[in-house]
């Protein structure tokens, strides 16, 4: 992998710790685009400074933390004796060009995979009408569903997904991201919801790095080789990036979070709050043009019905470049059985897809978020994602409104 690149002319410091219709599709057409302004760019507003959060964390951090160190190289730094783990202790500088196309063409998809033998299936598991009876169940393998292309250009065909880019200990690495609706900032959000593994190592480490998002990646649909040219940046992240500002995931995933077997996938969710690389003050929402609900609070696995997952696979046979999507009718999967089940798809999507969206029409008729993509078999055929309940909307409030 080449050097990275610090061509920033000038650095800002962003700190974490701890009602548009969707345009997206749910089955394979796409809905019409609203009146939002879904060619939206970000405004020269003037960006709130979040300063006295910032020092907050700084001066309760469990060492000295010197942020131009950190901005000139520092965070390279993997020493398990520095690397923050707790929720409450990111701290996420703004690295302005550290996220080049090139950069962002070499990150690579983090393993999350489970072997299938792993699984004990039962094919005479009663459906359930309560959410609390589908805890400890496994239903029978779903059949693969090949992954179909997401049409282009993704500012109206998916302009709330994306891909996350982060730095962990082996490299650039991403996944992908929607845009959430926030009540605390009706019309306004700027948060983004992924997979826990998106942002945290798990039991075995802390959080990642440079976390940043990028709506609607390669929104003309541009091969895998152009998107790594900078000459088509504005083709490639159409809406800027937008770097974490606040970062949570769930206890569950911090003590239990592997990168293979499946262990914390229950749990495996996370939520960011995001701004602008370019100091821009109007909102991801607004920029965007859409946002989604997320759904706390969804049916039994027997009264989802159909549900779209979607993503940027990266590990072969596809590239990263292109999203894609899968319709299915998700059944259940359990590996822990005192917690709430996993939905269980057949797709092929493999890493990279990783934090995408489990999508379904809500009792409105609108695209409601239930789930993200969590884990696969080494095979690609199925992806599952955690039911999201009483400690992912703990998760969820604890970043919402968040105004650093």
């Amino acid at each position: 992998m080449s050097p990275i690149r610090r061509r920033a002319s000038r650095r800002r410091i962003a700190l974490a710790t701890t009602g548009m219709a969707v345009c997206l599709a749910l089955t394979a057409t796409a809905c019409n685009d609203d009146d939002s302004g879904d060619n939206a760019q970000p405004s020269e507003e003037t960006p709130s400074e979040g300063g006295d959060e910032l020092q907050d964390v700084l001066d309760n951090l469990p060492f000295e933390f010197d942020v131009d160190r950190w901005v000139e190289g520092g965070w390279e730094d993997w020493d398990q004796d520095t690397w923050l783990r707790e929720i409450g202790d990111f701290v996420n500088p703004i690295i302005e060009g550290l996220w080049d196309t090139d950069r962002m063409g070499e990150a690579e998809d983090p393993d999350q995979s489970i072997d299938d033998g792993q699984i004990d299936e039962d094919a005479n598991a009663p459906d359930a009408d309560d959410p609390m009876d589908d805890r400890g169940v496994t239903d029978l393998e779903p059949t693969p569903i090949e992954a179909e292309a997401v049409p282009t250009p993704y500012t109206e065909n998916g302009a709330p997904i994306g891909k996350v880019f982060f730095d962990s200990p082996e490299g650039p690495m991403v996944c992908s991201g929607t845009v959430v609706k926030d009540p605390a900032r009706p019309g306004q959000s700027n948060l983004v919801a992924t997979a826990g593994h998106c942002v945290h190592a798990g039991v075995g480490g802390g959080w990642y790095r440079n976390l940043s998002f990028v709506p609607a990646y390669n929104n003309d649909g541009l091969s895998a080789m152009e998107a790594e040219n900078e000459a088509n940046a504005g083709s490639v992240h159409p809406y800027g990036i937008y770097w974490a500002t606040y970062v949570s995931t769930t206890q569950y995933w911090l003590e239990n979070g592997t990168t293979t077997g499946g262990e914390g996938a229950h749990g495996d969710f996370a939520i960011m709050s995001v701004e602008p690389e370019d100091g821009s003050g109007r909102s991801l929402e607004e920029t965007v043009g859409s946002a989604v609900d997320i759904n706390f609070d969804a049916p039994a696995v027997s009264g989802l019905g159909d549900t779209t997952l979607y993503g940027f696979p990266a590990a072969e046979p596809y590239d990263g470049a292109l999203m894609y999507r899968c319709t299915d009718t998700p059944g259940r999967l359990t590996i822990d059985p005192t917690m709430p089940v996993l939905y269980w798809a057949g797709c092929t999507m493999t890493g990279g897809s990783s934090g995408g969206p489990w999508l379904r029409a809500g009792d409105d008729g609108e695209a409601e978020l239930v789930s993200v993509n969590s884990i696969g078999p080494l095979e690609s055929t199925w992806l599952a994602g955690p039911r999201l309940d009483v400690e992912a909307q703990e998760v969820f409030d604890s970043v919402s409104g968040y105004e650093g």
